[in-house]
Formats: C-alpha cells, structure tokens, sequence
C-alpha cells in the first residue's frame, strides 16, 4: 500500500472513530421514539411500513426492511424511483412510508414523497439537515447528519450511510423490544443458518 492510500485508509478510520462517537452522544432518543410510536400505531390499524430511498439509500432501504421484518416488524422495500412508474400500487392509505436521504432536498426523492403522500401516507424522513425539504414534509424526521463524509473526495457516502444505518437500527432495536419477541419466535422468522440454531439455554 503506497503512502497516499494509507493515508486515506487512516483518515476514514478517524473520521468514523470520532465523528460517529460525536454523531451518537447527540442522537435524540424522543425522534426514535416518535417514529416508534408512528410505526406501533400504524400496525394497530392495519397499517404496513415500508421503507424507500434514492441511490445508496435505496440500499440500505432494501437492508432495513429485512431487518425489520426479522425482529418483529414486518417491512417492505419500496424502490424510489419505480414508486412513480406503478410501484406506489403497493401503498394503502395508511401506510408509514420511512425514506432516506442525505440532503433531503433531490428532485427524485421529491416526486416520490409526493406520490406516497398522494397516496394517504405518512412519511418518515431520514436525512442529515434538519431544516431540509424531506423533514419538513415528514410527519416525523430522524436526524442523520455528519460533517464530513471521509473519503478521498470527501463525496462518496460513507459516514452519511453509516449514520442513516445507526439510526434506523436504533429506531428497530426500540420496536423489538417493545414487541417483547422471544428467541423461539426469532427462530419460527429465521429458521436457517447459525442464527437458526437455539443455544442450550434459550430452549
């Protein structure tokens, strides 16, 4: 590895080492809270929650709603752009749409919101400015906001996905644990795999 590449090697691992520690100490518990009690409620009248985003989001939508789906959440991924091209069929009035975007300001993710919330949606919005576009039209909004992003270009999102990630995984520990889901139940949802495999003590 030549000097320049070890360099920025170095410089991502501090930035994530400290930014994300910064970003944590002043994560709002009330924002996860909010969007729990969103999603519990939802769930109570038959809503179903999916969640969406425009180009690297949209991956860690697909990521989050499996994740969700696995602790006791039910969750589907919604496509961001494919939304407006029929995709939204998936929508019910009702519905809690999460979607995900750093600026919050894009004209993509713009259409889409807009399609949901003309679809009798309400949406929760993921985005690291707290005055953006997104957060505004949200019925709740989680900040995921970091200084820099510490690549080369400083361009490519690292830091803004690993803080979109964090929070949203906050936001279904707190629903797990709300639903109380037992390591049987876990089992009966992921049957394969090592995770599958009850150990001695939680038969």
């Amino acid at each position: 590895m030549d000097t320049k590449c070890k360099e920025a090697y170095s410089f991502f691992l501090d930035t994530v080492k400290n930014d994300l520690s910064e970003f944590i100490d002043q994560m709002d518990y009330s924002e996860i809270e909010a969007a729990a009690d969103l999603i519990t409620e939802t769930q109570k009248n038959g809503g179903r929650v999916h969640v969406s985003g425009i180009g690297k989001p949209g991956h860690i939508a697909g990521y989050i709603s499996s994740v969700m789906s696995s602790t006791g959440s039910p969750t589907y991924f919604l496509h961001g752009t494919e939304a407006v091209h029929g995709s939204c069929g998936q929508l019910v009035p009702g519905d809690v749409v999460i979607f995900i975007s750093n600026s919050g300001e894009t004209a993509e993710m713009r259409s889409t919101v807009l399609a949901v919330k003309n679809n009798g949606c309400k949406i929760i919005g993921v985005s690291g400015n707290r005055d953006s576009w997104l957060a505004k039209e949200s019925a709740v909004h989680l900040f995921a906001g970091v200084k820099k992003e510490g690549g080369p270009l400083g361009r490519a999102p690292r830091m803004s996905i690993l803080a979109e990630t964090l929070v949203l995984q906050a936001l279904s520990v707190a629903l797990q644990a709300d639903k109380d889901i037992t390591p049987q139940q876990y089992v009966k949802w992921h049957p394969g795999g090592a995770l599958g495999k009850l150990r001695d003590d939680e038969k």
